[in-house]
């Protein structure tokens, strides 16, 4: 047993290393709380992300009750193509069409922020460059290779490399950086919260089972030494 552990261990850091390396993340800070900054991301999605990203686990009407829009309200701002607010968010891009046009497929954002983590996605979103020698001119420090196009450029503007291999702040957007970070950091939060929308009632819950559990542990305790008080 302790040969198998030693072997186990010695491998670790080969598996690591097969992995990739690690990248230090930016933290988004999100705040699932804030609806203003979740309409403000769902506008981005739709508006940036929607033409090939679906979110076809989630539906529009969960997402206009969550946020707090009502749903006249919101299938003139946020449907353009006649959905019913019943439907899921997706949208028309055949798959076979985009991968051969992107390489493969774009993914299904739907469980995205729980399979990356949201502060991947900020940092992701935040992390382009301009490499000609990619089909899209850009590349992406935390996504090597990247297939996917910038598409938040005009926001951001063009960034590049310096001789470090460090990212240059971007140039010729329409937003400074603060406010560009502010952008992603409010469609990072409406990612984060379409992964699980339920979350905060969860953990809201999780509170009142510890509560619970807790109570329980004293009255099992006090039933625990009634029974053995004599038992010596």
């Amino acid at each position: 047993m302790k040969k198998f552990i030693l072997v186990l261990l010695a491998l670790l850091p080969g598996v690591a290393l097969a992995a990739g390396p690690s990248i230090p993340l930016d933290k988004a800070g999100n705040d699932l709380t804030d609806k203003e900054s979740l309409k403000r991301g769902f506008e981005t999605y739709i508006n940036y992300c929607l033409g090939c990203h679906q979110l076809q686990y989630q539906r529009y009407n969960r997402t206009f009750a969550d946020l707090g829009i009502d749903e006249k309200e919101g299938a003139a701002k946020y449907m353009y193509t006649g959905e019913k607010v019943g439907d899921h968010i997706t949208n028309t891009m055949p798959a076979k069409d985009a991968a051969k046009w992107f390489g493969s497929a774009p993914p299904d954002l739907t469980l995205e922020a729980r399979l990356r983590s949201p502060d991947w996605i900020y940092t992701y979103l935040r992390s382009f460059y301009a490499d000609p020698a990619r089909p899209f001119g850009v590349n992406n420090t935390v996504f090597k290779d990247v297939g996917m196009p910038h598409v938040l450029q005009g926001l951001q503007g063009v960034s590049t490399l310096d001789e470090n291999g460090n990212l240059v702040e971007a140039t010729g957007g329409s937003l400074t950086a603060e406010e560009y970070d502010t952008l992603v950091r409010d469609l990072t939060n409406f990612l984060e919260y379409v992964a699980e929308p339920n979350k905060l009632e969860r953990q809201n819950m999780g509170y009142w089972v510890i509560g619970f559990l807790f109570i329980l542990l004293i009255f099992s305790y006090l039933l625990k030494r009634e029974y053995w008080k004599d038992v010596h």
